[in-house]
Parts: C-alpha cells; sequence; structure tokens
C-alpha cells in the first residue's frame, strides 16, 4: 500500500513543482528565482504528504525532518552526478540522462523514506538502545 501511496503523492508533488513554476514565470519571476520557490514548495508539499499520508507520521519530529532534508540533498547529488558528471563523460545523450534521474529517484527516496526517514525508528536509533 506505501508503493501506491508513495506514487500518488510523489505524482501529485510533481505535478505541483510543474504549474507553480510556470505560474511563477507568468508572474514575471526570474526562471532561476520561480525554479527555486516551485521547488521549496513542491518539496514541502511531499514531506506533508509522504509524512502525513503514506507512511501516517507525524509532521512536527525535528530528526523526522533533518533526515527528510538529507534524503532530499542526497536526491540533489544523485541527479548532479547523473546529468552532469558520469554521463557526460560517458558521451550518454542528456534527454538519457534526464530519464535515468526520473527513474533513479524515486526509488532512491521510496528505500530511503521506508528504512530511514519514517521507520518507526531509525535504524541507528535501534542500534544505540
Amino acid at each position: 500500500m506505501h508503493v501506491v501511496r508513495f506514487a500518488l503523492i510523489g505524482g501529485l508533488v510533481a505535478l505541483t513543482y510543474f504549474l507553480l513554476y510556470l505560474a511563477f514565470l507568468q508572474l514575471g519571476m526570474a526562471r532561476g528565482v520561480a525554479n527555486g520557490l516551485a521547488f521549496l514548495l513542491a518539496i514541502c508539499l511531499q514531506y506533508v504528504g509522504q509524512a502525513g499520508f503514506t507512511f501516517g507520521r507525524r509532521l512536527d519530529d525535528p530528526q523526522q525532518v533533518l533526515r527528510f532534508v538529507v534524503m532530499v540533498g542526497t536526491g540533489l547529488v544523485v541527479s548532479g552526478l547523473i546529468t552532469g558528471v558520469i554521463f557526460p563523460a560517458l558521451g550518454i545523450a542528456d534527454w538519457i540522462a534526464a530519464a535515468t534521474v526520473t527513474v533513479v529517484l524515486p526509488v532512491q527516496n521510496y528505500v530511503f523514506m521506508t528504512v530511514w526517514v519514517f521507520a518507526s525508528r531509525p535504524r541507528a536509533e535501534r542500534n544505540l538502545s
């Protein structure tokens, strides 16, 4: 059931980003500002949706929020490596790099969310007790 809910929230987040980015451009914002604001708002929606709807977790857990931020940062690094380093070095087309990121990041995020971000007690905390 988590996978279906995860996919629903993921689709909603992607659509939200898309629509917000275009709306911000229509309001006259610079591309970088429009992208950053749309991304930030979409990530906030992702946290609320995945925590509350997909995994049934409270939203006000500072450690959980921190784990989520680390997960998002990891995704940014992975996408940057794929699109800016690895695939260009191998001579692979940009569209293939983008398609790869589109597949890899949701899988990576689902794994991170399931076993770490929204786990009832993250593995590191279980090992300390």
